[in-house]
């Protein structure tokens, strides 16, 4: 542990409010004992209002205006740091290590109570992620050194819809996380546009020497969802589609990350969609038919035939 780890994990050993020994300072942070009150001397020194009660019953304590300084966190803040490193785990967060050392060091520099009440609250919570096909961690955190240091990167893409691969110089602007996915948003000098790749996509990336500017006004959550849900308006071929059934499967196809989009009324028995024909027909059908028989098509007719054939053309392919 460096010399600044060690007098920070003393202070807050100190920010209980009770009295702490050097011995117990030097039993909890694994220190020679006079290395302990070296320490309390160097940070006595520095400002800090340290009491000194010598004797049998004495021991260091801080000055309570002390103890609220904002270098400290409470139990609901360090308990919410916590939580977030879980969630921040489980969504493949790319800086896990760094991530790790600061939790290690908010346990470290706890008080017992501290401990137990943060330790209490960690048992409460439980994330459940989906499983990935390996690790984004290299892409990810090359991709953000490129995003932040404003440098082009060079990439060799899969898309999902063919075999080959092809490369790609990218001006990455922001790392987007969407639906359990991470993306990188940026100019694609291959299509002289803006695009979006999917990392778990992304078979080689290196950085480039070429650096960029990235707009002052770009959005990377505007882009996305744009291209991902683009908006009905001034669109022909527009078709209502009009769903009934159980109050509480309603609520999930109304969230569905695609039709929550299109949802135009809502009452308890029944949901109103605006669409696209084409999407009505070609996409709706798989979205509808985990539901079963909770929910029933009420219009238009030609989706009801369409989930008809869907099933049908299943049912005839498990028979094969």
């Amino acid at each position: 542990m460096s010399k600044i780890d060690s007098m920070l994990a003393i202070l807050w050993m100190l920010r209980s409010g009770k009295k702490v020994t050097a011995k117990q300072i030097s039993e909890k942070l694994e220190m020679n004992i006079r290395t302990v009150y070296r320490y309390i001397d160097t940070i006595s020194t520095s400002g800090v209002p340290i009491i000194s009660e010598p004797g049998p019953n004495g021991g260091y304590t801080l000055l309570n205006h002390f103890i609220e300084a904002p270098l400290f966190f409470d139990v609901e803040e360090q308990t919410s740091l916590f939580h977030a490193a879980v969630f921040a785990e489980e969504a493949g967060y790319y800086g896990g290590e760094p991530l790790n050392r600061a939790i290690s060091k908010l346990s470290k520099y706890s008080n017992q109570e501290q401990e137990r009440m943060v330790n209490h609250h960690l048992t409460s919570l439980e994330v459940i992620s989906p499983l990935r096909p390996h690790s984004l961690e290299p892409f990810l955190k090359e991709l953000e050194h490129a995003v932040a240091d404003g440098y082009s990167v060079k990439m060799i893409y899969h898309k999902s819809s063919e075999q080959q691969k092809h490369e790609r110089v990218v001006d990455p602007y922001k790392m987007l996380y969407w639906n359990n996915k991470w993306y990188v948003i940026g100019f694609c000098h291959h299509r002289s546009d803006l695009r979006s790749f999917r990392v778990d996509r992304i078979k080689r990336v290196w950085l480039t020497e070429k650096t960029f500017c990235r707009p002052e006004d770009f959005s990377a959550r505007d882009f996305f969802m744009k291209n991902l849900l683009p908006t009905i308006k001034e669109k022909e071929g527009i078709t209502r589609m009009v769903i009934s059934g159980n109050e509480n499967t309603l609520n999930d196809v109304c969230r569905h990350w695609f039709l929550g989009h299109y949802v135009q009324e809502r009452e308890s028995n029944q949901a109103v969609f605006l669409l696209e024909k084409d999407i009505v027909h070609a996409y709706i059908p798989n979205v509808l038919l985990p539901y079963g028989k909770s929910i029933q098509v009420v219009e238009p007719v030609s989706l009801k035939k369409r989930l008809v054939e869907v099933l049908s053309e299943l049912i005839t392919f498990h028979q094969e």
